[in-house]
């Protein structure tokens, strides 16, 4: 999000208007939506552009999936559970967690997310499948106005390796179920409570292995039941996916572009398929040597 400015005063009038002391705003997050801390209220408010449908959805899975018991961040218990509307922006309020330390081990993780995997066949809310995405993924890759800066030659291979992957795991003929989508590290909070999931918009329904593919292969080994055909393919469709949006034009991950070509080349290379934190520990181990050369 670029209207940083205008997005705080949004969620600070919103919090103000019910009686939430929010005199300062501590940014956590920035990407399509703004993740921020309101203090003193210790507030969580995620602000997104007027019209994020996906925010209703999240608000409405968020309280499903807490009656269900599952491990994941709530709303904020002192304020009507909905969407905010203020000067353009959409406004949600959730719990502050404080982060405690260690982090969470692989273990504690994998059970996190099977628990969350069943609740959420318990509540079974409509949702888009995971080819949804994978089909947003296709269109920026495929619309060179949507990824100026992708070469030819990537353009071509990146289109190719999306369109067979989505047919290989449809084929496979897998139980699908309602997903987190997203269920990587950056996504879980070390809490007091355990380990809780955060960011529900991502939702999408598919096999389970596409949600372990955003895991570390440590997670990986204490889930129960794992396909790991499958996952090798989900693997390297989240690799692929990833490596889309990174090419996007306005896309705001920093070092984004590096991100972009690393995810490429890793696919290029051929198995065993690295997990995104892999990656992500690539380019920093890159960016400490480039920092003492």
């Amino acid at each position: 999000m670029t209207d940083i400015t205008r997005a705080i005063a949004a969620a600070t009038s919103v919090a103000a208007s019910l009686d939430l002391p929010a005199g300062d705003a501590i940014v956590l997050h920035n990407s399509n939506r703004l993740a921020l801390r309101l203090t003193p209220c210790d507030v969580l408010a995620r602000v997104a552009p007027a019209g994020h449908e996906a925010a209703r959805f999240e608000v409405d899975l968020a309280q499903r999936l807490a009656r269900a018991g599952c491990p994941t961040g709530l709303l904020d218990p002192r304020v009507d559970p909905r969407v905010y509307t203020r000067d353009g922006f959409t406004v949600t309020l959730w719990t502050y967690y404080e982060p405690v330390t260690p982090h969470t081990s692989p273990a504690d993780y994998a059970k996190a997310l099977e628990r969350l995997h069943a609740g959420m066949r318990e509540v079974d809310v409509p949702g888009p499948r995971f080819t949804d995405r994978v089909e947003e993924a296709e269109d920026v890759v495929g619309n060179p106005h949507r990824s100026p800066e992708l070469a030819d030659a990537d353009r071509a291979f990146l289109s190719g390796r999306l369109g067979s992957l989505r047919r290989a795991i449809e084929d496979r003929g897998a139980v699908e179920q309602l997903l987190h989508g997203e269920p990587h590290p950056g996504n879980v909070l070390a809490t007091m409570n355990g380990p809780l999931f955060i960011d529900l918009e991502t939702c999408c329904r598919g096999p389970v292995e596409f949600d372990l593919a955003h895991v570390t292969e440590a997670v990986c080994e204490h889930y129960p039941n794992v396909d790991h055909g499958l996952l090798d393919e989900c693997r390297q469709l989240v690799l692929a996916m990833v490596a889309a949006w990174r090419w996007e034009r306005g896309d705001q991950l920093p070092n984004g572009r590096r991100f972009g070509e690393e995810l490429l080349r890793s696919l290029r290379e051929g198995p065993p398929w690295p997990t995104l934190d892999t990656i992500t520990g690539r380019l920093d181990g890159i960016a400490r040597t480039e920092g003492f050369s």
